[in-house]
């Protein structure tokens, strides 16, 4: 049996890559490694929770004594780093948390890798999963390509360029067999309720302002979350040590063309006449250091390992809506605080 952590595995994009993993490779058994800070949240994992080829630990990656003794336990054959601090708006406000978590996070897991391995590579494989805003912001045309030179806007950012760049290093001086992804915005189930969507959809539902900056000309790539997980199952397989791919939707939106669209699908599956939530739409001013655009081009993930995306947008996001709206005690429990106190007594009494 092979031993393979995934970290930040109670999280929005984690758990679907843990779920897969799980259900996919019996051969393997997988290790979940989440601080459950406010966007891990273990109900969304709850129908693997008892499987025999899944334990699940509560830790900070952070935490050097925990990653050594778990390293130790396991010999892990592979690690799948997705344990981050990921929005945006709080990097602004608190930076210090993003180069704590982002950087020297993965600087430890790293260092524990490297001393776990100790140079028997054969067969091992560090994973670690970025994101497109290393690459700065687009104009109207063009797109991120895997040789698009690094120029991070935003705290957030800047703490995962940095953390690619030790991951390379680490390829570079030490020979550690590493891969590395850059994704686009991801949508879908499970998502805490700060990002875009899920905040939106929740406020359609509840009659809530939507929040809109600026005029809403952003544009953004987006990613449905199960075929980001098999993009990340298909390059920890299959991907060539040392190389980079760039995970996109194919499929670019203004922020105010996507707020029409969910407006229109949320108003529909509500039963409400098509437009009605349109007078919600609250134009605030703009984020700081807000990228214009960010578009990948994901090509040589398509070309050398045959991935794509399986769903079109409309497709999706009648799916997530439909998600939000049948999953109502999910997202209460969420957006309360609910579900971390019950994890909370479970996992620290």
């Amino acid at each position: 049996m092979k031993y393979i952590l995934i970290t930040g595995g109670a999280g929005f994009i984690g758990s679907h890559v843990v779920r897969l993993f799980v259900n996919t490779y019996p051969e393997y058994h997988i290790v979940n490694l989440d601080a459950l800070t406010y966007a891990g949240n273990l109900e969304n994992l709850k129908d693997i929770e008892g499987r025999p080829n899944y334990t699940f630990v509560k830790g900070d990656v952070c935490d050097e004594d925990l990653v050594k003794k778990l390293f130790t336990k396991y010999i892990f054959d592979g690690v799948i780093h997705l344990a981050a601090e990921s929005h945006v708006d709080r990097s602004i406000t608190n930076p210090l948390s993003f180069v704590r978590t982002n950087v020297y996070g993965t600087l430890n897991l790293l260092e524990a890798a490297k001393n776990s391995w100790n140079g028997n590579f054969e067969g091992k494989r560090f994973y670690h999963i970025s994101t497109d805003e290393v690459y700065g912001s687009l104009g109207d045309d063009g797109f991120f390509t895997e040789q698009t030179p690094y120029n991070p806007k935003s705290p957030y950012s800047a703490s995962k360029a940095s953390s690619d760049h030790f991951v390379r290093a680490y390829h570079n001086t030490y020979g550690l067999p590493i891969v590395i992804s850059n994704c686009s915005n991801n949508y879908g189930s499970h998502q805490f309720p700060e990002k875009l969507i899920p905040l939106f959809i929740n406020n359609i539902c509840k009659n809530k302002p939507l929040p809109v900056y600026g005029k809403g000309e952003n544009v953004r790539d987006w990613l449905y979350v199960e075929d980001h997980a098999r993009a990340i199952d298909r390059i920890f397989h299959q991907g060539k040590l040392g190389e980079t791919y760039n995970i996109g939707g194919f499929n670019e939106w203004k922020n105010i063309d996507l707020i029409h669209l969910l407006i229109k699908t949320v108003d529909k599956q509500l039963g409400r006449e098509e437009g009605t939530s349109e007078k919600l739409i609250t134009y605030i001013k703009d984020r700081a250091g807000h990228d214009y655009r960010y578009a990948i081009d994901a090509s040589k993930l398509k070309m050398q390992l045959g991935w794509e995306p399986s769903l079109q947008f409309e497709e999706g996001i009648k799916k997530t809506v439909q998600w939000y709206l049948t999953n109502e005690d999910w997202v209460h429990n969420v957006t309360s605080g609910d579900y971390q106190k019950y994890y909370q007594q479970l996992y620290e009494s």
